[in-house]
């Protein structure tokens, strides 16, 4: 058992308070679990420890808008883009986030801080100076004058780009609140955001959440998301909701991968990307689909509604889009769902995984790559 020993304090110990960037790491945490119904929590803190809220506002994550309601600044989203990006894909780790790299030119060229030993064709002016006299130095032992060998040449490291439109599609249905999915995908897509600011400002990027509807989710809104909660628990469901004149009740906790791809779709067909792709993270099978103007819930899952979804995966593949499907099987190896996805797989021509939540980042950002670099197919 552990043994404690404490003293008077005499001034002369560091003491170091909490870090404001240390506390909003924090709320973070609570925030990616939760959404925005931590945000009224705020409100309490404030009473109990005003010291706290200071420290976010001071440093700028948070503040009060006309209402006097706490929100987070862009500088507080950006912080969280950032450390999910870290923490997921371990960017300062090459072997970790891999080679986004092309076999053709496209859009520009980025040069990197790594390096690798000069090959016949490579721009001289990309050479390394520092590593290849350091090279130098070693063969020769230190000897003055120094000798370069072409041996010892280093140059940076470059990818050729192509720009890419992605759209992330994230399960807002509601078994994505159980065991903490939902964190998880909103993890992986607020790092996608911050990877596609910071390495590739030329592509284009947007995050679709998807239930019984689809709707485009900016940066602060997927922030603050959270799943669509159960609203009925009957065991078998037949619904249809006219999208036009909608009934004052909608349940939206079902899971239209349909409409996901019908939007994500459209949003492709309006860029001008070399390369498009669709990554869609669900954990369930469709339960809604869509017929015209009506939006169809149906429990258990369906065929009909499996099968008017495969329809708009071929779709979205015939217009060159690469489509990656990822079911998350946190709980329980769902075989139906794993069969979807698979199908999915088949019918576009893309690729598809299961996994458990914890998983999920490193397969998105290598299928994030790999759409990156393909050469657009269409028909």
């Amino acid at each position: 058992m552990p043994t404690f020993e404490f003293s008077r304090w005499d001034g002369s110990q560091e003491f170091s308070p909490q870090s404001a960037d240390k506390l909003f790491d924090q709320l973070t945490e609570y925030l990616l679990d939760h959404g925005e119904q931590v945000l009224p929590s705020l409100e309490r803190l404030e009473e109990e420890q005003p010291e706290m809220i200071d420290m976010l506002v001071k440093r700028g994550y948070v503040e009060k808008d006309k209402d006097g309601n706490f929100r987070i600044t862009p500088r507080g989203i950006k912080r969280a883009e950032t450390k999910a990006l870290d923490e997921l894909f371990q960017i300062t780790r090459r072997d970790k986030l891999g080679k986004h790299d092309t076999d053709f030119r496209g859009t520009g060229q980025t040069m990197h801080d790594e390096s690798k030993p000069y090959e016949y064709g490579d721009p001289v002016a990309n050479l390394n100076l520092h590593e290849t006299l350091r090279n130098a130095l070693v063969r020769g032992n230190g000897k003055v004058p120094v000798e370069i060998a072409e041996d010892d040449l280093v140059v940076f490291d470059t990818e050729y780009q192509t720009s890419c439109a992605t759209v992330v599609l994230i399960d807002m249905s509601g078994s994505m609140n159980r065991y903490g999915k939902y964190g998880r995908a909103k993890r992986v897509a607020l790092a996608l955001q911050a990877l596609v600011r910071s390495k590739y400002p030329g592509d284009f990027l947007q995050v679709v959440g998807f239930g019984t509807f689809a709707t485009p989710l900016n940066e602060r809104e997927l922030f603050l998301s959270a799943p669509k909660p159960v609203s009925i628990f009957d065991s078998r469901v037949h619904l249809r909701i006219n999208v036009d004149q909608p009934p004052r009740f909608v349940p939206e906790h079902f899971t239209n991968i349909h409409a996901g791809l019908q939007f994500a779709r459209r949003i492709l067909r309006r860029q001008s990307a070399a390369n498009k792709q669709i990554i869609t993270i669900t954990d369930g099978e469709p339960t809604a689909h869509v017929e015209g103007r009506e939006v169809v819930l149906i429990y258990p899952p369906a065929e009909r509604t499996a099968r008017i979804t495969l329809a708009e995966v071929k779709r979205c593949a015939a217009e060159g889009l690469h489509l990656s499907s990822f079911a998350l099987i946190e709980d329980y190896f769902y075989l139906g769902l794993v069969n979807f996805v698979e199908q999915m797989a088949a019918v576009s021509g893309g690729v598809s995984a299961y996994c458990n939540a914890d998983d999920l980042g490193n397969l998105v950002i290598e299928s994030f790559s790999q759409g990156r670099r393909r050469r657009r197919t269409v028909g």
